[in-house]
């Protein structure tokens, strides 16, 4: 099912004013090198299963979609990309970490043990 928009009204006295809406925003994807990225293990909430987590991401949900789509194609896996996070199934960490390094995100860092 697709998620109704709720209307909202807007009342003013000011003849110029103008409404603004806080999701219209356009995020800029920051360049590679400025990129601070996290790479972990996770099984949270995923019954046991193990996933690795890229987050930290900054930028548009096309860029963000497009590196997990890169990602994932590298390692062979699936996964998803939203919420400015990647997920992919399985335990990554490390070709991920040596991925990213190769693709100019020097700021990566592989959080946890």
């Amino acid at each position: 099912m697709a998620k109704k928009k709720k209307k909202l009204t807007f009342y003013s006295t000011n003849p110029d004013a103008e409404w603004f809406d806080e999701e219209e925003d356009i995020m800029e994807t920051l360049p590679v090198q400025q990129q601070k990225l996290r790479v972990l293990r996770d099984r949270k909430q995923r019954k046991g299963k193990e996933v690795t987590l890229v987050t930290g991401f900054v930028g548009t949900e096309e860029d963000l979609k497009d590196l997990g789509k890169t990602l994932k194609s590298k390692c062979g896996v699936g996964g998803s990309s939203k919420d400015n996070e990647i997920i992919l199934q399985g335990n990554w960490v490390e070709k991920v970490v040596d991925l990213l390094k190769g693709m100019g995100y020097s700021q990566t860092k592989r959080i946890g043990g």
